[in-house]
């Protein structure tokens, strides 16, 4: 078994080594900058996302339109730009968004200072 003067020692020197790695750390926490970083990726695979289904949307009803009035390929051809329309409308939307949330923060930072 272990001797108990062993674990207190190990307990000890664990307590040090955090101790010391808090220290070349600064206690300064680099959280908030890797988080913004991952949120505007994630809001641009948002946008990303929200522009293609538009087109994949307006493709579809276009070709299924199509196929069913015998009207190749003119209805497709419509229908995907009304999609990239919808697209960049949603894209727009989402990076007001964004903007608003962006200046509601920058606000709150300026009335706490």
């Amino acid at each position: 078994m272990s001797d108990p003067q062993d674990t207190n020692d190990h307990a000890a020197r664990m307590a040090a080594l955090e101790d010391k790695i808090a220290a070349l750390k600064g206690g300064e926490e680099r959280r908030p900058h890797q988080d913004e970083h991952y949120s505007q990726a994630q809001m641009a695979w948002r946008m990303v996302i929200e522009l293609v289904s538009g087109l994949g949307i307006g493709f579809g009803i276009g070709y299924g339109l199509d196929a069913l009035f015998g009207t190749t390929p003119w209805l497709m051809i419509i229908f995907i730009f009304v999609g990239l329309a919808a697209g960049v409308k949603t894209m727009m939307r989402s990076a007001e968004e964004m903007q608003r949330d962006k200046l509601a923060e920058l606000a709150g930072k300026t009335e706490e200072d």
